[in-house]
Formats: structure tokens, C-alpha cells, sequence
């Protein structure tokens, strides 16, 4: 993969952000992700929900996929060193 191609999203949702290749975080660095929030009742496993190169996206990709996004953190990708 090309340092600027971005890799197709549907293997990247499941996934926890720890666990993108270097080439995939470098070439996801300034898009959203979205991570279930930790709550009393729920420790979510720190997976991957959706991305997207906006908060809005994220929350469209939820919303399609039955999610609320309220349950949600959104945070960008940074350079991962």
C-alpha cells in the first residue's frame, strides 16, 4: 500500500487502533475515528466503530450501522510516533 493510499474501511471497523499497521496508521493520520464510550454499566472494548475524514462521518457511518452515536467518543488520528 502507498504511503497515501488510505486502506478500504470495512477492514478497519472491529479492529482496536493499537493494532494498525504502521503503513495503515500513517495513512489514516487527521481521520476520525469513533470509540465506544467506557460507562458504568459497559466496558466496551476499545475497538474501532467507525472513520471517516469528519466527526460527521463518523456519526453517518453509526448511524447507518444501527449505532447511537451519543455512545460514542470521537477522536483524530495522530502520527503514531
Amino acid at each position: 500500500m502507498a504511503a497515501t493510499e488510505k486502506p478500504a474501511l470495512e477492514t478497519l471497523l472491529g479492529r482496536s487502533p493499537d493494532q494498525l499497521s504502521l503503513e495503515e496508521h500513517r495513512a489514516l493520520v487527521g481521520s476520525w475515528i469513533a470509540l465506544e464510550l467506557y460507562g458504568v454499566k459497559t466496558t466496551p472494548l476499545r475497538r474501532i466503530e467507525a472513520i471517516g475524514d469528519r466527526v460527521q462521518d463518523c456519526i453517518l457511518m453509526l448511524r447507518n450501522r444501527g449505532l447511537d452515536p451519543r455512545n460514542f467518543e470521537f477522536s483524530p488520528l495522530r502520527p503514531p510516533y
